[in-house]
């Protein structure tokens, strides 16, 4: 049975908090109407069951257990199960409670009457806009199973750009992590091992080496003031790129970096061009694909730039015009828009431009790694070389002496 999370006032004045069972969003708000309390916010609560205390426990499904469904449905309404019997199969399919429990909630709701489309709208947050709206052309269209066909087809392509990107940067991130750490080591515990050889030598020493002790005494000295230091200042630097002023601002400055720069705005803006292609592609209004694929674009620099676009195509306005005049987006971007606008297939040049831009986003990040692998492990090279020949210059300033 689901469960449904709500904050209500009741009948002494009071606000409360609180889950309930119920076998959809309108019995759960019935329920508590007639238990006197006055609704204020109701919303799924727990995908993988609750505990004995009614809150939920678990977290709502993922991005690939969303795409295994989206393709597992597709395949079974295209064998030509009806929706409620596909929703069953998929029902003993679902290895993890949690996927099983949205299942089950979408087979009551669909059961009740309601589109496939309704029965989603309440976990909104999981499938995102987007997903529901394509559902619903396909349910206009009487082409669900193909509509989700294309669904599965976005998902994946989105995934396998994130998966590109992220992927990417793990290799750089860990050879930055040992790159300093290996700094730290040899100036925190294998310098200070000569210093006992090197302290009654003073002046002498040759001046790397003096150098290197010193920041090898530094280090020891307040290393922990540095790593306390430098943890406040992350932390500061979260909380700040957590506010909006501060994501701006943080966004504007990656933008205006080079190479990362161009491949952030290629990346949002294939994002935001794949998903007005595919929503034209399935009978949604041009305005509302617009509206749903800004909210897809997670650069605020480029939100805001496309957030013209609205009042503007409203106004009866060309989308390549209104773009023109931010002077925010590449000449490329705007002549495929326009000679997609020009044509009437819009959709299509739309998908073409997420299409060019995956593979600018792939070639620049697989450029960009060519240059940034070699560039970490020469200048981790160079500082420790320099660390071990002042090592070596002291030594044989010692010989010299003793000689």
């Amino acid at each position: 049975m689901p469960h449904f999370s709500y904050k209500a006032i009741g009948r002494d004045g009071k606000p409360l908090d609180g889950t309930v069972e119920a076998g959809g969003m309108e019995l759960a708000s019935r329920r508590l109407r007639a238990q006197g309390l006055t609704l204020l916010k109701l919303e799924p609560g727990a995908f993988a069951g609750a505990d004995s205390g009614g809150k939920a426990s678990g977290k709502p499904p993922g991005r690939q257990e969303i795409l295994s469904m989206t393709s597992e449905l597709a395949v079974l309404l295209r064998a030509g199960l009806p929706l409620d019997r596909a929703l069953k199969v998929l029902i003993d399919m679902a290895a993890q409670p949690r996927m099983n429990q949205l299942l089950n909630d979408l087979l009551t709701a669909v059961k009740g009457g309601k589109a496939l489309s309704q029965a989603l709208q309440p976990y909104e947050q999981v499938f995102g806009t987007f997903y529901i709206n394509m559902v619903r052309s396909g349910e206009a269209s009487g082409h669900l199973s193909e509509v989700l066909n294309r669904l599965v087809e976005y998902l994946e392509n989105a995934k396998a750009n994130r998966d590109t990107v992220i992927s990417a940067l793990i290799y750089p991130a860990i050879l930055a992590v040992v790159s300093v750490l290996s700094i730290v080591v040899m100036l925190g515990f294998v310098v200070p091992q000569f210093e006992t050889l090197f302290e009654d030598m003073g002046e002498a020493l040759p001046p790397l080496t003096q150098m290197v002790i010193s920041g090898a005494d530094f280090i020891k000295s307040y290393g922990w003031a540095i790593l306390i230091i430098l943890v406040g200042l992350g932390i500061y630097l979260r909380h700040r790129a957590g506010t909006e002023q501060g994501k701006i601002g943080l966004h504007r400055r990656l933008l205006k970096m080079p190479l990362v720069g161009g491949i952030i705005f290629e990346f949002e803006v294939s994002k935001f061009a794949r998903t007005v292609g595919t929503l034209l592609g399935n009978g949604v209004p041009l305005l509302k694909a617009i509206s749903i694929a800004i909210n897809t674009v997670d650069n605020r620099v480029i939100k805001e730039a496309l957030e013209v676009l609205p009042p503007a195509v409203k106004a009866g306005k060309r989308m390549s015009v209104a773009l023109r005049e931010t002077n925010m987006f590449t000449p490329m971007v705007i002549q495929m828009i326009r000679v997609g606008e020009e044509s009437g297939s819009l959709d299509q040049m739309m998908l073409e431009l997420a299409k060019v831009f995956d593979d600018h986003v792939q070639s620049g990040v697989k450029r960009g790694l060519a240059l940034l692998e070699p560039v970490l492990i020469l200048g981790m090279g160079f500082i420790i070389a320099v660390i071990i020949i002042a090592i070596l210059m002291g030594i044989l300033s010692v010989n010299d002496l003793a000689v």
